[in-house]
């Protein structure tokens, strides 16, 4: 790359640090991470409502769920953690569940819609 050239900068504007991820190599990792009750990632949910990447490579992950009292809220907390806590530079992992605001289909990608009406939901 020559001196002129200059890294590209991700969506959200930050440039994140030497050696750790970017925030869509996040939310990549992220989309391996399905709610066992709903055959959709929690990306294209809509489920993701943050991600803050420090140096060092700790990832904080703010999410919600589809309700408040979830009985898989351990598993998909666990699941989100090995998904990220496997890419090049991440230290550690934390997730964060909130309730604020509260999760609905307005929420989701298009993708996330398109394949919810594929397993017959009505979306």
């Amino acid at each position: 790359m020559s001196e002129d050239a200059q890294m590209p900068v991700p969506p959200s504007g930050e440039v994140p640090a030497a050696g750790v991820p970017s925030e869509a190599q996040v939310l990549e990792a992220l989309k391996v991470v399905k709610d066992p009750e709903i055959p959709v990632n929690v990306v294209d949910l809509g489920l993701i409502y943050g991600v803050d990447i420090a140096e060092g490579g700790l990832v904080d992950i703010t999410m919600t769920l589809t309700s408040v009292g979830c009985p898989v809220q351990d598993l998909i907390r666990a699941d989100a953690e090995m998904a990220v806590g496997r890419l090049d530079g991440v230290s550690s992992v934390n997730v964060e569940f909130v309730w604020t605001p509260p999760w609905g289909p307005d929420k989701m990608t298009d993708d996330g819609k398109r394949q919810m009406r594929m397993f017959g939901f009505n979306i």
